[in-house]
């Protein structure tokens, strides 16, 4: 069976998570993604940790760069950027998060590589873009979640703004990335080449403000922290139950009704003061407390089957290891054991894309820095034994 993406090339030459993180998910649809990292050090993700995989790999590595070759080219080196040019004439995409002018400055940018190939899908991940006042800033995702405004609508309502507990804007900006570059090959399908797309972490992250952004921007009021809570749903939060939390989502007055029912007081529903949503949001501080009292009589268990067989949306408060060895999660496939190229056995949360004709697959464990350098260069390049050797001992590679 045809991955989706199985004729496609992608150089990728991003660190940390954001880029490698969309790359990977292009991996996972079939393309061939090579890494290319610096000799000696490679993604500086290589050493972040503890923990650390039996292999030394990072867990953060991990995350984000199964499915790919890892070549090493030393860019400072002429013979390595020669090498990196001759790739990108034959790839399809590049992916690159280097600070802005940085690729050009190496004779690498994308007007360059675009006389060879024409056709080539060049994506510049980078901070703040490549234009306005803060082009020249490096990006980084906490300082883009503080200065984008999303710190100041997470966090309890009366403490500090806090981050959220994934790199949440990386992890956009990559889903960002792989459906840019599937727009652009779309294009370059229909006859209209390659070309630059240009894409940064504060853009996105003012993108998926959605509503919260589009409630300020049609009220004029600044939104402010809810911490668990909705600013216009209610009631939308956890709840205490008797040996945990469990979260409602209650969204609309049918299914507070039946909460009402299921939790013994059916007169709230009727109740003047929260019986339509507005009327909800407006007397919070006065209905949550009524619901908290009661659902806290309850085991987590037990009141999750009683709501949900009222049709509540509900679901218990998990930790991650409860979370990732759910029965839901083992049923879906997304916790997958294989071996690297060491024979080392790793756990990895599996794709999330479900494709019938053409799923998304785990192949190959994330690569050791510069494990496929020999091949690629053979390969795709012609380079023989001889060549690669006298590169490796000139420290092009």
């Amino acid at each position: 069976m045809r991955a989706a993406l199985d004729d496609l090339l992608i150089l990728d030459l991003s660190r940390v998570l954001a880029g490698p993180y969309g790359t990977q998910l292009l991996a996972d649809l079939g393309a061939r993604v090579i890494k290319v990292e610096q000799p000696g050090s490679g993604d500086e993700t290589r050493a972040w940790g503890p923990p650390f995989a039996a292999s030394g790999l990072s867990a953060y590595f991990l995350c984000a760069n199964r499915n790919k070759q890892s070549i090493t080219l030393n860019l400072k080196h002429p013979e390595a950027r020669a090498a990196l040019r001759a790739l990108a004439a034959r790839a399809d995409v590049l992916v690159e998060n280097f600070k802005v002018g940085t690729m050009e400055a190496l004779g690498l940018g994308y007007d360059t590589l675009a006389t060879d190939n024409p056709g080539l899908i060049y994506c510049a991940i980078t901070g703040y873009g490549q234009d306005g006042p803060y082009a020249g800033r490096p990006g980084y995702d906490t300082v883009i979640q503080a200065q984008g405004g999303l710190m100041s609508v997470t966090g309890p309502a009366d403490g500090q703004p806090h981050k959220v507990g994934v790199a949440v804007v990386d992890i956009t900006t990559g889903l960002y990335a792989a459906a840019s570059i599937l727009a652009a090959l779309h294009h370059r399908a229909r006859g209209g080449g390659g070309q630059y797309i240009d894409l940064a972490l504060f853009d996105v992250q003012l993108s998926w403000l959605a509503n919260v952004a589009s409630a300020y921007l049609v009220s004029g009021q600044p939104p402010r922290r809810h911490g668990n809570a909705h600013a216009s749903i209610v009631p939308y939060e956890p709840f205490p139950a008797a040996d945990g939390a469990i979260m409602l989502a209650v969204g609309n007055d049918g299914q507070f009704a039946r909460l009402c029912a299921a939790l013994g007081h059916p007169a709230w529903a009727s109740d003047p003061r929260f019986a339509t949503n507005p009327a909800r949001v407006a007397h919070r501080d006065q209905l949550v407390p009524l619901l908290a009292a009661r659902t806290a009589t309850f085991p987590v268990a037990t009141l999750e089957a009683m709501l949900l067989a009222a049709g509540v949306p509900c679901g218990p408060v998990n930790d991650i290891p409860t979370a990732l060895a759910h029965p839901q999660a083992r049923a879906r496939g997304m916790i997958q054991t294989l071996a690297d190229s060491a024979g080392n056995s790793l756990h990895l949360v599996g794709p999330a894309p479900k494709l019938r004709a053409t799923p998304a697959t785990i192949r190959s464990a994330p690569p050791f820095l510069g494990e496929h350098t020999a091949t690629v260069l053979h390969e795709l390049l012609g380079y023989d034994e001889a060549r690669i050797a006298a590169l490796r001992a000139d420290g092009a590679i």
